[in-house]
C-alpha cells in the first residue's frame, strides 16, 4: 500500500515533466504535405524559390575608415503571386550603434583582450548600413522603410509572376 501512495504521489510531477499533449492533432505537431513541400519536407510539385542577383562596387577608404558602395540587385519573382513590396535583409545592421543585439547577447570579459575590444564592441563602432537612396533602374527613387536588419521596397507596380525588377541602393559603412 506504501508503495501505490508513492507511485501516485509521483505520477503528477512526472507528467507535468513531459509537457506532451496527448490529445494535440497530428497538424499541430508535424507539418502537413501540401502542393510545396511533401510530407518528408522535401520540394513538392509547385515549389519555388525567389531568386535575387547582385551587382556590386565598393570603395574602401582607410583613411576615413568608409566603406562606399553601390549595389545592383536584379530580384526575379518566381512565386505564383504578385509582388507589391520586396524585403531586403541587412544582416550588418546588427552593428548598428541603435541594435539591439548588445541588449540580447551575452559576452564574457575572457573574449576581450583589451579595453579598446570592449570598446569597438559595445561603444564605438556603429557598423550598421546607412542606405543613402534606393532607385529603380530608371533612377526613379523607390519608397522604402528599415527596421533593424530587415529593408521594406515598396514598387512602383506589382512585381508579376515571372518578371524580373531591378533597382539599385547606395549605403554606407563607417567606423568613427
Amino acid at each position: 500500500m506504501k508503495q501505490l501512495i508513492f507511485i501516485s504521489l509521483l505520477l503528477p510531477i512526472a507528467l507535468s515533466a513531459q509537457q506532451v499533449d496527448k490529445f494535440a492533432q497530428l497538424g499541430e505537431q508535424l507539418p502537413t504535405p501540401n502542393e510545396y513541400r511533401n510530407a518528408a519536407g522535401a520540394p513538392g510539385h509547385n515549389y519555388y524559390q525567389q531568386k535575387a542577383d547582385y551587382k556590386i562596387n565598393v570603395k574602401l577608404d582607410d583613411g576615413s575608415q568608409k566603406i562606399t558602395g553601390e549595389e545592383t540587385i536584379t530580384y526575379t519573382n518566381n512565386s505564383p503571386d504578385a509582388l507589391e513590396y520586396l524585403w531586403i535583409q541587412l544582416d550588418q545592421n546588427v552593428r548598428a550603434l541603435d541594435s539591439d543585439t548588445k541588449l540580447i547577447s551575452i559576452e564574457r570579459m575572457e573574449d576581450f583582450r583589451s579595453i579598446d575590444d570592449v570598446k569597438n564592441q559595445f561603444f564605438y563602432f556603429d557598423g550598421g548600413f546607412k542606405i543613402e537612396e534606393v532607385k529603380s533602374s530608371a533612377g526613379k527613387d523607390l519608397s522604402y522603410f528599415i527596421n533593424k536588419t530587415m529593408m521594406r521596397i515598396d514598387l512602383t507596380k506589382p512585381l508579376a509572376p515571372k518578371h524580373e525588377y531591378q533597382f539599385l541602393h547606395q549605403m554606407v559603412v563607417q567606423h568613427q
